[in-house]
C-alpha cells in the first residue's frame, strides 16, 4: 500500500512538472505571437503610394488573426494553469496521506504482537501473587522490568479505578455497590487493559458502581 502511494505521488509530480514546462512554452510562444504581429504593423507603416493602404489593410488583419490565436493561447494557459494547481493539491495530498500510512505503520504495526505480549504480562502478575515472598520478589522484579520496557514503546497498562466508565476503553463483567460513591464509576479492574501510543488495543475488565436499586 505504502508502494503504491508512492508510486501515485511520484507520477503526480511528474504530471504537475509536465505542466509546468507546457505552461511556460505557451507563454513563450504567447510573446513571440505578440513580437511577430508587432513587426507587421512596422513593416505596413513604412510602405509608400498605394501599396501602403493594402499592405495596412492586410498587417491589421494579420493583427486579427494573431489576436484570436493570442486569445485562445491565453485560455489554454489559464485551462492549464488550473490543471497544474489542481495536480499539486492532489500530489500534496497523496504525499500526506502516505507519510500518515507510514506513520501508522511504525507505531501500530506491532499491535497485534503486543496483545499476545500482555496476555503474558497478565500470566506473569498471577504467578507471582501464588509464590513464596522470595520467589514472589524476583518474579516481581522481571515483572516491573517488563512493564519498563512496555512503556519505552509506548504500550501502557490503564488505571481506570475512580474514572467514568467509558465503552471505548473499559469491558462492564460485574457492578458493585455505589455506597457514597458517584455512579458508572470504575471501581475494580478484574483484567488489565492496554494502550499502544494512546489507542485502546485491549479493553480493561472492570465493574462499575450502580445505585443499589440498580444492583437488583
Amino acid at each position: 500500500m505504502a508502494v503504491r502511494c508512492l508510486f501515485l505521488a511520484r507520477k503526480s509530480l511528474n504530471c504537475a512538472g509536465r505542466l509546468q514546462l507546457f505552461f511556460v512554452l505557451l507563454s513563450r510562444a504567447l510573446i513571440g505571437l505578440y513580437s511577430t504581429a508587432a513587426k507587421h504593423w512596422g513593416t505596413g507603416d513604412n510602405c509608400n503610394g498605394d501599396d501602403t493602404t493594402d499592405d495596412s489593410s492586410h498587417a491589421m488583419t494579420n493583427v486579427k488573426l494573431l489576436e484570436m490565436r493570442a486569445s485562445k493561447l491565453e485560455e489554454q494557459v489559464r485551462e492549464l494553469t488550473e490543471r497544474y494547481k489542481r495536480a499539486m493539491a492532489d500530489s500534496d495530498n497523496v504525499r500526506k496521506r502516505t507519510q500518515k500510512f507510514v506513520q501508522d505503520a511504525k507505531l501500530f504495526g506491532i499491535q497485534s504482537f503486543c496483545r499476545e505480549l500482555v496476555e503474558v504480562a497478565d500470566l506473569l502478575e498471577k504467578t507471582t501473587d501464588n509464590l513464596q515472598e522470595e520467589e514472589g520478589q524476583r518474579l516481581a522484579q522481571v515483572q516491573d522490568r517488563l512493564q519498563g520496557i512496555f512503556t519505552k514503546h509506548g504500550l501502557n497498562k490503564m488505571s481506570p479505578v475512580g474514572d467514568k466508565y467509558d465503552p471505548y476503553q473499559h469491558e462492564i463483567v460485574c457492578h458493585t455497590p455505589a455506597e457514597g460513591g458517584e455512579p458508572s464509576t470504575v471501581t475494580v479492574v478484574k483484567q488489565d487493559g492496554y494502550k499502544l501510543h494512546g489507542r485502546t488495543i485491549r479493553h480493561a475488565q472492570v465493574g462499575i458502581a450502580v445505585m443499589k436499586q440498580e444492583q437488583d
